[in-house]
C-alpha cells in the first residue's frame, strides 16, 4: 500500500473517531502516531510521541492564547456583556428589531474583548433573550440573530483562530488580528439588515421597545463600556502602530482588564477564581488539540499526500479563482461535520501549499478561514453554536436552526464580497505596513 494511500486511510480514521465523540486532540494523536509507526517504524512513532509535543509547545507566540483568553475572561466576569447591551438597548431598542439589533451589537462589543464565539453566543442568550421574550419577539429571530452575533467572536480581534492558523501557517498574528476588523464590522452590517428589513416588513416578529430614552440617557450609559473600549483600541492600536509584539499585547490586555474589574469593582474572589480556572481549562483544550493536530500533520507530511494533492490541485486547467471557489465549497460541508479548530488543523498542510502556488495572500486566505470556521458553529448537524443557543434559551432546536437562515445568507454574501474585493481584509494590513 503507497503512503499516499495510508494518509487518505488516516484521514477517514480520523473523521470517524470525531464523528463517534472521541475527544479531538485524542483522535489527532492516535491516528498520527499510528500511520507513522506504519510508515517509519515503532521509533520513530514513539520519537514523535516522546519529544515533539514540547518542541512544539515551547514557543513564545503561543503565550498569546492563554493570555487574550484571560483578557476575555476577565471580561466576561466584570458584567461587560450586560453593559454592552444595555447601551446599545438604549440607543436602538426603539428601531424595527431594535432589541435584536442591540444583541447584535452588543455581541460585537463583546467579541472585542473575548475572542470567544461559544461565550458570546451563551452570555447574549442570558442577558438579551429574556428581554426579547418580554417583548414578544419571534423565538426564532431572536434565538438566530444571538447564535449569529456569537460567531464574530472569533473575527474581530483578538480571536485564538487567527492565532492557530497564523502558528500553524507562519502567517503574522498581528496582522491577521488588523485584517478581522474591517470584515468582522461588515459582517456585523450584514447581520444587522435582515433583521431591520424583516421587523420593517412584518412587525411582529421584532415590535419596537415601548421605553424611550433621553439623549442624557443614552450617553450616560456609554459609561459602562468606555473602559472595554479604550482597552481594545490600546491593544489593537499597539499592534497596528508597532508598538508591540501579539504576545505583549495579550499581555496588556490581560492585565488592563484585570484593572478595569477592580476599579469596577466588580470582581471577587470567586470570579477571580472562576476567570483562572476556565482560562485553563480552554488553554488545555486548546494546546491539547494543536498538539495532536501537529502528530497528525507529520504523519501526512510523511506520507507524501499534501504534495500529490498539491499537484493534483493546480494542475486542474481553471483559474485561480475558480480553484479557490473549488476549495471554499469544499469547506462548507466539511464544517458541518467537524469542529473549527479542528478543520484549519486538519486541512492547513494540503490546502495552504496550494495558496502559496497560485499566489494568494495568506493573511486575506486567513480572513476567509475565518469566516468559514465562523459558518461552521451554525451550520447543522454539529453546529455547536446552534446548541449552546438552544441550551440556554430552551428554544426547540428546528426554530433555532430555522432563526439561523437570514444569516447563513448574510455569511455568503461576506464571502463573496471578500473574494471580490480581497481589499476589504488587506486594507488595513498594508496600510500598516
Amino acid at each position: 500500500m503507497s503512503p499516499p494511500t495510508i494518509g487518505v486511510i488516516g484521514i477517514f480514521a480520523f473523521l470517524f473517531l470525531a464523528l463517534l465523540g472521541v475527544p479531538l486532540g485524542f483522535a489527532f494523536a492516535a491516528v498520527g502516531v499510528g500511520g507513522i509507526i506504519w510508515l517509519k517504524g515503532l521509533g520513530a512513532g514513539l520519537i514523535i510521541l516522546g519529544q515533539s509535543p514540547y518542541e512544539w509547545t515551547a514557543s513564545y507566540i503561543l503565550t498569546t492564547i492563554p493570555l487574550f483568553v484571560l483578557m476575555g475572561q476577565f471580561a466576561y466576569q466584570s458584567g461587560i456583556s450586560t453593559d454592552l447591551y444595555r447601551t446599545a438597548y438604549k440607543w436602538m431598542g426603539r428601531l424595527p428589531g431594535g432589541l435584536a439589533i442591540a444583541s447584535m451589537f452588543a455581541c460585537t462589543g463583546f467579541a472585542a474583548c473575548t475572542g470567544s464565539s461559544l461565550a458570546s453566543a451563551a452570555t447574549m442568550g442570558t442577558v438579551a433573550f429574556p428581554e426579547m421574550k418580554r417583548y414578544d419577539y419571534s423565538d426564532r429571530l431572536s434565538t438566530g440573530s444571538i447564535a449569529a452575533g456569537g460567531t464574530l467572536g472569533i473575527l474581530i480581534p483578538p480571536s485564538t483562530m487567527f492565532i492557530i492558523y497564523g502558528i500553524v501557517t507562519e502567517t503574522s498574528i498581528g496582522d491577521l488580528f488588523i485584517a478581522g476588523i474591517i470584515p468582522g464590522l461588515m459582517l456585523a452590517t450584514l447581520f444587522i439588515i435582515p433583521i431591520y428589513l424583516m421587523c420593517r416588513i412584518s412587525p411582529r416578529l421584532g415590535p419596537p421597545a415601548t421605553e424611550t430614552f433621553s439623549w442624557k440617557e443614552r450617553f450616560v450609559s456609554l459609561s459602562g463600556v468606555w473602559g472595554m473600549l479604550g482597552l481594545f483600541v490600546l491593544v489593537i492600536g499597539g499592534l497596528y502602530f508597532g508598538v508591540f509584539a501579539p504576545s505583549e499585547a495579550g499581555a496588556i490586555g490581560a492585565f488592563g482588564a484585570l484593572l478595569i474589574s477592580l476599579i469596577r469593582r466588580r470582581l471577587t474572589w470567586s470570579n477571580l477564581f472562576a476567570a483562572l480556572k476556565d482560562t485553563a481549562k480552554t488553554t488545555s483544550f486548546i494546546l491539547f488539540v494543536f498538539i495532536g493536530a501537529m502528530i497528525f500533520n507529520t504523519f501526512i507530511s510523511i506520507s507524501a499526500l499534501p504534495r500529490l494533492l498539491t499537484q493534483l490541485i493546480t494542475s486542474i486547467p481553471a483559474s485561480p479563482t475558480v480553484i479557490l471557489i473549488i476549495i471554499i465549497a469544499f469547506y462548507i460541508p466539511l464544517g458541518m461535520v467537524i469542529e473549527g479548530m479542528a478543520m484549519i488543523l486538519l486541512t492547513m498542510p494540503f490546502v495552504f501549499p496550494v495558496i502559496t502556488i497560485l499566489n494568494f495572500d495568506p493573511v486575506w486566505f486567513g480572513v476567509l478561514m475565518v469566516v468559514l470556521v465562523e459558518l461552521s458553529f451554525i451550520s447543522p448537524p454539529i453546529g455547536i453554536n446552534l446548541f449552546v443557543v438552544q441550551g440556554v434559551t430552551k428554544v426547540p432546536l428546528h426554530d433555532v436552526v430555522i432563526g439561523i437562515i437570514p444569516f447563513v445568507i448574510a455569511f455568503v454574501i461576506s464571502l463573496i464580497i471578500l473574494i471580490a474585493f480581497p481589499q476589504v481584509s488587506l486594507f488595513l494590513p498594508n496600510l500598516m505596513r
